[in-house]
């Protein structure tokens, strides 16, 4: 996928005229893109314009207009683009409940390591992979980047409205699968050609 450069970013005027309809295009997008495995994970699906918006919402709330600052942010957000041959999302533990936040983040340590999150399609599984830096031996982060790296084999089920394709978690006393709609499978196709 093409990385982002300031000129694919509206201005900070232009992009305050045009943020309503903007925001809801997005909203709209991310809904096809967003999906949930069992009550406690939920995946986003990027691409070029859901990490765009982010950038622009950044520049924004942190009113950033200088150039060198700007492409800081794009560079960090670049580096969450799916390269050739992949999918990326944002992994979120979705913890509301104060009183047992530190009971799940505790179950969840070690999420982010080794076959834990898989994408299945026909036959075959992957398993994500996920950036590093968002935990230690004591703590885990509730937000996460995670790719997967389908095979051919996978590419061509995704586009097969007959095989079934889920995504699924198995970690200590979590286990929750979900089936992947076939407007995201759309999505997907769409990554990967791009």
């Amino acid at each position: 996928m093409n990385q982002l450069t300031q000129d694919d970013l509206l201005s900070f005027d232009e992009y305050e005229r045009q943020r309503e309809a903007y925001r809801q295009s997005i909203i709209d997008l991310k809904r096809r893109r967003r999906i949930g495995i069992g009550d406690k994970i939920t995946l986003v699906f990027e691409n070029r314009d859901t990490l765009r918006f982010q950038i622009q919402e950044m520049a924004r709330v942190e009113r950033i207009l200088d150039p060198r600052k700007l492409q800081d942010e794009l560079d960090v957000y670049n580096a969450l683009l799916p390269a050739s041959g992949e999918l990326s999302a944002t992994l979120l533990i979705e913890l509301t409940d104060a009183g047992t936040m530190k009971q799940w983040l505790d179950l969840f340590m070690g999420l982010d390591h080794g076959q834990k999150l898989g994408l299945r399609a026909g036959g075959e599984i992957v398993y994500g992979e996920f950036e590093g830096g968002h935990s230690h031996e004591t703590k885990i982060s509730a937000v996460h980047f995670v790719r997967f790296r389908p095979t051919p084999a996978m590419i061509t089920a995704f586009a097969d409205p007959a095989v079934r394709v889920a995504l699924s978690v198995r970690h200590a006393g979590y286990e929750a699968d979900a089936e992947v709609p076939w407007t995201m499978r759309q999505e997907w196709l769409s990554d990967l050609r791009a």
